[in-house]
This record gives C-alpha cells, sequence and structure tokens, in this order.
C-alpha cells in the first residue's frame, strides 16, 4: 500500500471517528436535556403541590377558627343576630377559600392525597352545615344559646380531626418527607 492511499483510509478514518464521536456528543446532550427537562418538571410539580397543600390546610384550619369564632359570639349572652350574621358571613368566606383549595389539591394530585382532601372537604362541610342549621335556629329562637346545637357542633368538629391528619400524611407521603 503505498502511502498516499494509506494517508486516504487514514483520513477516512479520522473523519469517520470524528463523525461517531460527534453523534455521540450529541446523543449525550439531548439525554443530558431531558434529564433537565423532567428534573425541572418534578421541582415545578413538587412546588405547585406543596402550595395546594399548604392551602388547603391553611384554609381547614380557616374554616374550623371561624366556626368556633361564631360558637363563641352564639354564646355570648351579649350577642346580636348581626353578630351571628356577621360571624357567619365570615365562616362562609372562609368555606370558600377551603373548598377552592380542596379543588386545587385534586388536580395536584397524586390521586391518594387527592382522596384524603375530599374526605376532608367532607367532614369540614359537615361541620359547615351544621354551623348553618345552628345559624339558622339562633335566628329563628333569637338566641344563639342552644345546647343541641352547640352538642352536634362539637361532634362534627371531633370528626374532622381524623380526615384532617389523613391529609396531613398522605400529603407528606406525596411530597416524600414520609414513609407511606
Amino acid at each position: 500500500m503505498d502511502a498516499s492511499v494509506a494517508a486516504v483510509v487514514g483520513a477516512a478514518i479520522g473523519s469517520l471517528g470524528g463523525l461517531g464521536g460527534a453523534w455521540l456528543s450529541v446523543l449525550g446532550q439531548g439525554r443530558q436535556q431531558r434529564r433537565q427537562r423532567e428534573a425541572e418538571r418534578e421541582r415545578w410539580r413538587d412546588e405547585m403541590r406543596r402550595e395546594s397543600y399548604n392551602a388547603c390546610i391553611a384554609g381547614a384550619k380557616q374554616l374550623s377558627a371561624a366556626w368556633w369564632k361564631f360558637s363563641d359570639c352564639a354564646w355570648n349572652e351579649h350577642s346580636t343576630p348581626e353578630d351571628w350574621r356577621a360571624a357567619f358571613a365570615d365562616a362562609h368566606d372562609a368555606w370558600t377559600q377551603f373548598s377552592t383549595a380542596v379543588a386545587a389539591v385534586t388536580v395536584a394530585g397524586p390521586k391518594p392525597v387527592a382522596d384524603a382532601a375530599d374526605e376532608l372537604r367532607s367532614a369540614m362541610y359537615d361541620l359547615e352545615v351544621e354551623g348553618m342549621r345552628w345559624f339558622s335556629a339562633a335566628l329563628h329562637e333569637e338566641s344563639g344559646r342552644l345546647t343541641a346545637h352547640d352538642q352536634r357542633f362539637k361532634r362534627v368538629a371531633e370528626a374532622k380531626r381524623e380526615p384532617d391528619h389523613a391529609f396531613q400524611h398522605a400529603a407528606r407521603v406525596a411530597l416524600g418527607t414520609e414513609l407511606p
């Protein structure tokens, strides 16, 4: 083989090696970019979930606090129907915020957290309904000091604790801060 043929063969092999290396480099870059996009998407998803879970927890606490304020107002012998209406309006506003937060959780997922949020919503709805019944009865009786309503209210307030804890547990599992 003379030198010129060897040079051409060597150049061809070198070119093929260069092309192969460039091709491998492009493939590696593509994989790295895919991994980076996946990592960014996971960070975005986790942040969205964290925000929706926090809003749901805060909304549940605010709704509960609003109904306890109504209870305190109803039992205050110096309170008036206008005081009850104001406390009722605050509780209803808190329900709206809580309900919106639960909807965000059901979108953010995953399913076990969405299911737990729905159970919490159901328990909080029972509290909302009992509070509305108490409010209506107080207006009718012209007194908020209604023992039967107070007792039912306390029962449903106690019953919401388990779904509240279950939601928080499911949220921690989904965020990877607690084992299942």
